[in-house]
């Protein structure tokens, strides 16, 4: 399932990958074998490789279209991009991701708004492309909206020659003149806003929906998946702030819990889409097939 509504919202998937990333103890330092041992079942194929042990991450966008507005919330990894760390992620040269985005319709010139949840390599790397040995945006007339406490965190932590995300996907935004600085509860209009969820980063946000009495939330990465809804203690070892993580996911999954609004998350197994639902003293993630 690569297409659904929101009332008169239409989201479109734009996957660029599906890849193991590490191995649960890895990623998730609080993660014991006796905690997962109950759910491999479900887990093993799509969540947890059967070969490597290693967990499988989408890496996606999504490609809103508004009344008014044609939206990509988060770019993926993006080609020539450095992450020495990761080797999948590093210098890549995949045409994937803008092709996925032409298959819906929607030529680069075409987006207006670009949503960065956070500004990891994986969720603003198609920010920009590389022309002539130049960054340029790769979305010409779209403003880049950025929480700035986001973007002042990212600036801080430039200079490292090993992982440019700032150099090579937000500067040369700034640049062009087409970054957008805004507070953590921006509101885009009356159908989309940002909302605080800081903790994966300090400034990171979820983007808000809603359209016709039906509302839903782009998650980015407050949670990385199903388990740890089951878990929300359980923080992502790349979490910049892991106590703060861990209370801004449980607050996260009580009120989806009592919304009902439909989650959509970056990493979580295809489709990658659901609802969140009390299991006890814990949270369960229902997938919606549509």
């Amino acid at each position: 399932m690569d297409d659904w509504s929101i009332g008169n919202i239409r989201v479109t998937r734009i996957l660029e990958m599906c890849a193991p990333l590490g191995t649960p103890s890895e990623l998730f330092p609080d993660c014991t074998d006796e905690a997962l041992e109950p759910h491999l079942h479900w887990l093993t194929p799509c969540v947890i490789s059967p070969i490597t042990g290693q967990l499988i991450f989408p890496v996606q966008g999504f490609l809103v279209r508004t009344r008014h507005h044609t939206i990509l919330v988060d770019s993926c990894v993006g080609n020539n991009k450095t992450f020495r760390g990761l080797p999948l992620w590093h210098d890549r040269n995949d045409g994937t991701f803008l092709q996925r985005l032409s298959e819906a319709g929607v030529a680069p010139d075409d987006i207006d708004y670009v949503l960065c949840t956070h500004l990891h390599v994986d969720h603003c790397g198609w920010n920009t492309r590389l022309v002539d040995g130049r960054w340029v945006p790769t979305f010409p007339n779209a403003r880049y909206v950025m929480a700035r406490r986001e973007f002042e965190a990212a600036e801080a932590q430039s200079g490292n020659q090993d992982e440019r995300t700032y150099e090579d996907n937000v500067l040369p935004i700034v640049q062009a003149g087409r970054a957008v600085l805004v507070d953590m509860d921006h509101a885009l209009d009356d159908e989309i806003w940002l909302e605080p969820t800081p903790g994966h980063t300090a400034g990171h946000v979820a983007i808000g929906v809603r359209s016709q009495g039906q509302s839903g939330v782009f998650s980015g990465d407050l949670m990385h998946w199903p388990m740890q809804c089951i878990h929300p203690d359980w923080s992502f070892r790349y979490d910049a702030d892991p106590d703060q993580s861990r209370r801004t996911r449980r607050t996260f999954l009580e009120s989806c819990a009592e919304s009902g609004r439909l989650v959509m998350t970056s990493h979580f197994p295809l489709p990658s889409i659901g609802t969140i639902s009390r299991r006890e003293a814990t949270f369960w993630f229902d997938e919606y097939r549509g």
